[in-house]
């Protein structure tokens, strides 16, 4: 018989082994296909998979269901939003002191300062996916359009973002730069928002899967913020 499972809470590789040997470990159990992306199983079995032990087997960590509807992170359910984002919102904080302590070093205009900020931003959030290197491009890939169809646009995404990073600091190539940022966060936009509207419970990835961010209206506020500075650093290429 066949069994189709929704389980939450898997980020990486490793968690994907994980729940692939608890489930083979089951008793009649003849196969089995965890699909990382989706969070999704497909069990092929001679008799049904009890999903209660299931549960209880893979631990608090995971959220198993027959329906997509039931399925929470347990992490979201048990902490406040603002507590959840405390990481983002403390990034933010650190990314405009040193933004200030790069005016402190060498003074300058508004527009140079928020090529600063951005660039500074894009390097910063490079690191930490960095820190999971294997298991960002899936959890990425959940939710942005471009990486799902593509999982080598998902591995060279943390590149990418060193490279504007770089660029941006440096403010080599500006107009070429800004253009790719405009259009890169544009996509990951739209991934986002259909995730907050749709309420899935999925972790965003800005930060890597280091840090369990939930996907929140604040990751909306994160990306637009950073193209509305693109465009508004594009303006001034036409006036």
């Amino acid at each position: 018989m066949q069994t189709h499972l929704y389980i939450s809470g898997m980020t990486c590789e490793n968690c994907k082994k994980s729940v692939t040997d608890h489930i083979n470990a089951f008793s009649g159990v003849n196969s089995v296909t965890v699909d990382l992306v989706h969070g999704e199983a497909y069990i092929d079995s001679s008799i049904p998979v009890p999903i209660g032990k299931l549960q209880k087997a893979l631990g608090t960590k995971y959220t198993v269901s027959l329906n997509p509807e039931n399925i929470k992170t347990p992490e979201i359910q048990t902490h406040t939003k603002l507590k959840s984002l405390f990481p983002l919102l403390l990034v933010f904080f650190y990314l405009i002191l040193g933004t200030l302590v790069l005016h402190r070093i060498a003074p300058a205009n508004f527009d140079t300062n928020m090529h600063r900020f951005m660039g500074l931003f894009f390097i910063t959030f490079s690191f930490f996916k960095f820190l999971d290197y294997s298991g960002f491009a899936p959890s990425f890939a959940r939710y942005d359009p471009l990486a799902r169809r593509s999982l080598l646009y998902a591995n060279a995404y943390p590149f990418l973002e060193t490279v504007l990073g770089v660029a941006f600091l440096l403010e080599w190539q500006l107009l070429p730069v800004l253009l790719i940022t405009i259009l890169v966060l544009s996509i990951t936009t739209y991934g986002v928002l259909d995730a907050v509207l749709k309420k899935n419970q999925i972790q965003c990835a800005c930060l890597g899967t280091a840090l369990k961010l939930p996907m929140t209206e604040a990751t909306l506020i994160e990306n637009g913020i950073m193209i509305l500075m693109s465009c508004i650093s594009l303006a001034g290429f036409w006036t």
